[in-house]
């Protein structure tokens, strides 16, 4: 008979939270284009980092990497967001979908965005909350990338994120990772500031949060 005392839980001990992982990229110190282009929020060197770190398996050649730019959440927004394909040839299932949001386009923080119950739920409904529900339903296994950054309002840097998370959580996405893309350049012991030519006054990185799509299980 084990005589191991049992581990009892104390309802009045708080749980203490795991803090999300938090990583930061630089470019390379050579590298000839640091900061991303007009309209776009990522640099091209992020992008490629992405496919080396997310996409990449032991012994195969970065999987291709999907990325679309939300420009809009007005009804049939799926039409007009321009899609692009980062590939080496290599002939692979969707599995990652980065979804670059420029903060220009994103509505007041004030309003964004609204993810409650609606008399559309899920993937039918317009606005943010049914685009997370489409790229649920669109990935097979497990990969959404959102990029966004900072934006200033009256004087103010805003930020989305916190809403935006709230809302792919809401579609059955789970938050794993934040990865800050730094927009500076690596000089010996100092960091040059190299930002975005059309972001906020202040605006130093931008955000690339990692998500997971929850698959339910049905028992049998």
């Amino acid at each position: 008979m084990s005589t191991t005392p049992r581990r009892t839980t104390d309802p009045a001990r708080p749980r203490i939270a795991r803090p999300l992982p938090t990583t930061i990229w630089l470019p390379a110190p050579d590298q000839p284009h640091a900061a991303p282009a007009p309209g776009t929020v990522l640099p091209d060197w992020a992008i490629e980092r992405i496919r080396t770190v997310f996409t990449t398996r032991p012994g195969q050649q970065p999987a291709p990497l999907l990325k679309i730019s939300v420009r809009d959440t007005e009804p049939g927004m799926d039409v007009r967001i321009p899609v692009i394909t980062y590939t080496n040839g290599t002939p692979s299932r969707l599995s990652l979908l980065l979804a670059e949001l420029h903060p220009d386009t994103l509505p007041d923080p004030t309003e964004v965005p609204v993810c409650g119950v609606s008399e559309m739920p899920g993937a039918m409904e317009d606005g943010w909350a049914g685009f997370f529900h489409r790229a649920h339903r669109l990935l097979p296994a497990d990969g959404l990338l959102l990029a966004t950054r900072q934006r200033r309002d009256e004087g103010i840097l805003t930020d989305p994120l916190g809403s935006l998370i709230a809302c792919a959580r809401t579609a059955g996405f789970r938050y794993l990772q934040h990865v800050i893309v730094a927009h500076a350049h690596p000089a010996d012991d100092r960091l040059i500031p190299t930002p975005p030519a059309d972001a906020s006054p202040g605006v130093a990185h931008s955000d690339l949060i990692a998500l997971s799509a929850i698959q339910s299980c049905v028992g049998s």
